[in-house]
């Protein structure tokens, strides 16, 4: 009997720790505010009108709202296994956002993957957030926020581009990858590397429809630096269109962010263009940040954000905007923001992500919103 119940206990035990090594976790984030912009477009689209001033509720003042799954079991000796469920949806109206497919709403439109990570770093496979996108971030004051930041920018270079806003699929350079094949090296003193490939699935085209890229990112002393580099082929394709392996979506991109006593700096460079095309397609994009924390609970940060059409002189931009986002608990920020844009020519840079306006007008916009973790 004595036997028989110590064997129950360990195989119990024994369970109890394999439990232990398992978890999934649900998290995400709800962000609404109220927005007021001065003119709007009811598309990306550069021959777009302007349809006048909006106020509205709108999702997304600093990021996306969105809900998602993760889970990580341990295999020992430091190795794990590792899954990722991530949709984005629209708090206003509940629906779920754009997906790869133009003109198709996806579950999971930011990440559905699954890896393995260990001593030797991490390899990921399915959709998923470019490494490219978190370097952008990384050096960005504004952190690449959904209101005025290298994001919009980036954005904005591509509705530029042509890009019609109807899937996530970009001209120049991309924010999620389907089939992407994802490898992060382990932190060597600060400094990490991630290379992506995502090969296109297109029968008898080895090259069609495919991705790839390259980031080195380092961080250390509050000194970050990033360099990115990317490549793709039929890129924003229609769901009509046949892949011919045609290589016209290159992106590059070079940043850094140094903070020291509560002040942070930033400055970054970008080109996308297309090497089938690159008298049509071929744009910079030029920021610089400054933000100062307060407190743990208060900080305010602001940013320039140039771009220009190097085809066409006329082709220019500048947006200037400041942001100040205080803590009411860990989890829990409101913020408000304030921008002006000074678009000539063809160019439709935005203050604010989904909220267009038409090319060549001057614009100003203000938001007040809430965003809560969890």
């Amino acid at each position: 009997m004595k036997i028989k119940f110590i064997v129950m206990a360990t195989l119990t035990a024994l369970a109890s720790t394999v439990h232990a090594q398992s978890s999934v976790t649900v998290y995400g984030e709800v962000d609404a505010g109220v927005l007021y912009q001065s003119t709007s477009a009811a598309s990306y689209n550069p021959t777009s009108t302007d349809k006048g001033s909006v106020l509205r509720l709108k999702d997304g003042g600093v990021y996306t709202s969105f809900l998602g799954f993760k889970g990580i079991e341990d295999l020992g000796d430091g190795w794990n296994t590792n899954f990722k469920l991530q949709g984005a949806f629209d708090t206003a109206t509940g629906k779920f956002a754009l997906g790869g497919t133009a003109g198709v709403v996806d579950l999971f439109n930011m990440v559905a993957d699954v890896g393995l990570s260990g001593p030797y770093g991490s390899l990921n496979v399915g959709r998923q957030i470019t490494p490219m996108m978190y370097a952008m971030m990384h050096t960005d004051v504004r952190q690449g926020e959904y209101f005025g930041s290298v994001f919009t920018s980036y954005v904005s270079i591509n509705a530029a581009a042509g890009w019609p806003g109807t899937s996530t699929n970009a001209q120049l350079g991309a924010v999620f990858d389907d089939n992407a094949i994802v490898y992060t090296s382990p932190n060597f003193g600060g400094v990490t590397a991630s290379l992506e490939y995502s090969p296109g699935g297109v029968a008898g085209d080895a090259v069609a429809g495919t991705r790839e890229s390259a980031v080195l990112e380092y961080s250390n002393y509050g000194l970050k630096l990033a360099a990115t580099y990317y490549n793709g082929h039929d890129t924003n394709p229609t769901p009509t269109s046949v892949p011919s392996g045609l290589d016209n979506n290159r992106f590059d991109y070079v940043g850094a962010l140094y903070a020291i006593n509560g002040f942070s700096v930033s400055a970054s460079f970008g080109n996308g263009w297309s090497p089938a095309h690159p008298n049509t397609t071929n744009f910079d994009m030029i920021s610089a940040g400054l933000g100062y924390r307060f407190s743990p609970m208060f900080e305010v940060t602001s940013g320039v954000y140039y771009e220009k059409d190097n085809n066409h002189s006329a082709n220019k931009s500048t947006e200037f905007v400041v942001g100040a986002n205080y803590n009411l608990a860990k989890k829990t920020t409101l913020y408000a923001e304030v921008g002006y844009v000074e678009n000539k020519g063809a160019m439709n840079q935005s203050l604010e992500y989904a909220q267009p306006v038409a090319p060549g007008l001057n614009t100003t916009a203000m938001m007040l919103g809430i965003r809560k973790q969890f």
